[in-house]
């Protein structure tokens, strides 16, 4: 049939129907099935010839038609999408001792094993059901009424992004959910469509490791910067603005979960019982759902299981860094909970970080915002989990030291967490005796100033030292030039990451400083946007966006403004403790030494930290700029509470919620948290498996709370 020559309406409507019914149906085979029936060329022109219909017809044009796959325009920016169930993160184990670890305290919550049955209605065991943790982005997708309306990131798990338009490129996605027989999966009830009314799944965007290199190969001609591994392409690739450059990266999707279902399909309708069927569902509705999964018996199953694809993983598409085993029985995952940010029902199996061999060739030294060298090993480009790699970190010259690193040395690099390489430990004996040992600079890389050398803590664990700071005896060197250029760009893109300044990233900055708008970070409040929209690459709109966002930014607490000050040794709790106590600004900078070192937590290394750092009349000069440009302090002092006074140390895991839970309970009551046990502490509160500092509690004469006591003196 020609594409639109000589077609009436009505049998062009039924055309464009049988054409989005057969390209959908090609598409579930290829993309979900894995079972192409026609060639790439016969999908294609069955897609062209829709499209030449509904350009001819725009009234029969749908937004969930296929040839609706990509926008034609790009946003100016994502908006902020809120999760109605929140999208939780997994707790990790490495070992078949976690795992088994994990095991006993679901049992013990839901009241089995020992051979006792308490809870399960005559069932002293459960199913667990396995699936891969695949390597990816975790994203949610909304369907209603059986078309895909929305789909965002994780986010913190409470806000994502709205990053629709990209997953609408992704082919195996569906725009409108495949009907399911409604007796089948519903109790008939209802609107009794084949299809929820209302679904949310979530999953994970993927790249595969064939697309990555074949990417890689045509930027590599391109002269292009190359992708780094599957994992952040993925990611990259579904934060770009255009949609247009994410469809061209031909992502793929897995769906892992449905967090929300409409009434007649829920778990009440007696259909859907375990998280296996959640799956058997997700295809059915026409969602690629990844095939290596297994329902197990037992632990000595899943243990198998595991045992299983590790040997596999090498060979599979995509890429995999663990299993993810849940107890199968939604009923029971209801009972077991969430605490923190994690279910107890699930645990992550993740598989050791992948190492590899390689010869240094080069050691050099970075300079950091605060001044300090850092080394980096440079080597020969080396594969390590799915992505080559040419430099590691050494940390610093402690760990140096202790590996005896040498330039020329053979050595074990691995990707801690599949992400972040370093070097792990040197092969001695491969020695040549032409390696030759690291010399720290005497002058900075950067600027050619003197280096000196600081030690950044004690070796005598006094009393006086804060938590903080002890065992801290390692040595760092640092550059001593207050104006070196690359101490002055790391601490610009720190301020304005404290300070959530999004708009403005590490390439704007450096591009802002080339262009003599900006000399430090005070300067950026003075920024207007006819300084930007002619800018090359940037426009009105995008400076449009970089003003609004340093003026939303403008109103800062103290405890944050603090932090942005990039004072050695002061993050974020200590930037709070000095908030709190000093209340304001003009208190701090004209505290003296022993106002600061009364602080509790904060130890003489911290305090002189901070006393120096307000006496330096640069640093003054500079906060005083940023007040001037119109930066503006604000600080609530915490109210007394029936805790003010009292000191706090938590040991041992809690069951009714996480120690991060049982802390914000605390300080919100104005009791005050430690990491240490002293005769100064009011309370160590023990949960389950307590560590050492429940023996120094009762050594102490401590008083010991448990977690129901905690929870009576909350209440």
């Amino acid at each position: 049939m020609p594409a639109s020559n000589g077609v009436d309406k009505i049998t062009a409507k039924k055309r464009v129907e049988k054409l989005r019914e057969q390209i959908e149906d090609l598409r579930y085979r290829y993309h979900v099935l894995d079972d192409p029936k026609v060639t790439d060329d016969i999908y294609e022109s069955l897609q062209r010839e829709l499209k030449a219909l509904e350009d001819r017809y725009p009234e029969f044009k749908d937004e969930f038609s296929p040839t609706n796959r990509v926008a034609g325009k790009p946003l100016d920016k994502f908006v902020k999408v809120k999760h109605d169930v929140r999208m939780l993160s997994l707790n990790d184990v490495f070992s078949k001792e976690e795992l088994e670890a994990w095991e006993k305290r679901v049992q013990k919550l839901l009241g089995v094993g020992n051979g006792r049955d308490r809870s399960l209605q005559g069932h002293n065991r459960f199913d667990y059901f396995c699936e891969l943790k695949l390597d990816g982005l975790s994203v949610s997708l909304i369907y209603q009424d059986g078309k895909f309306i929305r789909g965002s990131t994780r986010g913190d798990g409470y806000i994502g992004e709205d990053i629709t338009q990209n997953l609408k490129t992704i082919q195996s996605i569906p725009l409108k959910l495949r009907p399911v027989p409604v007796g089948l999966w519903a109790s008939g009830t209802g609107h009794g469509a084949p299809f929820p009314e209302f679904l949310e799944v979530r999953g994970e965007g993927i790249m595969s490791k064939k697309v990555l290199a074949d990417l890689n190969r045509k930027y590599e001609k391109e002269d292009k910067p190359l992708l780094a591994n599957t994992r952040n392409a993925a990611a990259g690739s579904l934060r770009q603005l255009d949609s247009n450059l994410t469809a061209e990266r031909k992502l793929d999707f897995f769906a892992w979960d449905i967090a929300q279902i409409s009434g007649q399909w829920t778990v009440d309708s007696g259909q859907i019982k375990a998280h296996s069927d959640k799956h058997r569902l997700l295809r059915e509705l026409g969602f690629k759902v990844d095939s290596h999964e297994r329902i197990c018996k037992s632990l000595d199953q899943v243990e198998k299981f595991v045992g299983e694809i590790e040997k596999l993983r090498p060979d599979f598409g995509y890429g995999t860094d663990g299993v993810v085993i849940s107890v199968d029985d939604l009923l029971l995952q209801e009972r077991l909970g969430v605490v923190g940010k994690a279910p107890r029902y699930m645990a992550a199996y993740k598989y050791p970080a992948e190492k590899a061999t390689t010869v240094i060739k080069d050691i050099k030294f970075n300079v950091g915002r605060t001044g300090v060298l850092t080394p980096l090993a440079i080597f020969e480009p080396t594969l390590v989990a799915g992505s080559t790699i040419g430099k590691a970190t050494l940390h610093n010259i402690d760990q140096i030291n202790r590996l005896d690193v040498r330039v020329g040395d053979t050595v074990v690099i691995q990707k801690a967490g599949d992400v972040i390489p370093e070097v792990v430990e040197v092969l001695p004996k491969m020695r040549t005796g032409k390696e030759k040992k690291v010399k720290v600079p005497e002058v900075c890389p950067v600027c050619g100033s003197d280096v000196e050398q600081r030690s950044t803590g004690s070796k005598t664990l006094t009393p006086a030292l804060s938590q903080r700071e002890r065992g801290r005896d390692s040595v760092a060197y640092y550059c001593t030039n207050p104006k070196c250029p690359a101490k002055n760009r790391r601490f610009l893109q720190h301020f304005v990451s404290v300070l959530e300044i999004y708009e403005i990233g590490p390439k704007i900055l450096d591009r802002f400083q080339e262009e003599g708008l900006i000399s430090d970070a005070a300067d950026i409040f003075t920024l207007k946007v006819e300084d930007i929209k002619d800018l090359e690459r940037f426009g009105e709109k995008s400076a449009d966006n970089i003003i609004e966002s340093i003026s939303q930014h403008k109103n800062v607490s103290l405890s944050r403004f603090i932090y942005s000050l990039g004072i050695l040794h002061v993050g974020e709790q200590t930037a709070d403790d000095l908030a709190n106590h000093f209340g304001s600004l003009d208190k701090l900078m004209s505290a003296s030494l022993d106002d600061i070192n009364f602080i509790e937590n904060i130890g003489p290394v911290v305090a002189q930290s901070v006393y120096d750092y307000f006496k330096h009349k640069e640093n003054a000069t500079f906060v005083q700029k940023l007040l001037k440009n119109g930066v503006k302090i604000h600080h609530e002092q915490k109210k007394a509470g029936k805790f003010t006074g009292k000191t706090f140390v938590i040991t041992g895991t809690l069951e009714s919620m996480s120690r991060d839970e049982a802390k914000a309970k605390i300080k919100s009551l104005g009791g005050k948290m430690s990491e240490s046990v002293s005769k100064l502490t009011s309370y160590v509160v023990v949960g389950n498996e307590p560590g050492s500092k429940y023996n120094k509690a009762i050594k102490l004469g401590v008083e010991i709370l448990d977690e129901k006591k905690l929870l009576e003196l909350i209440k």
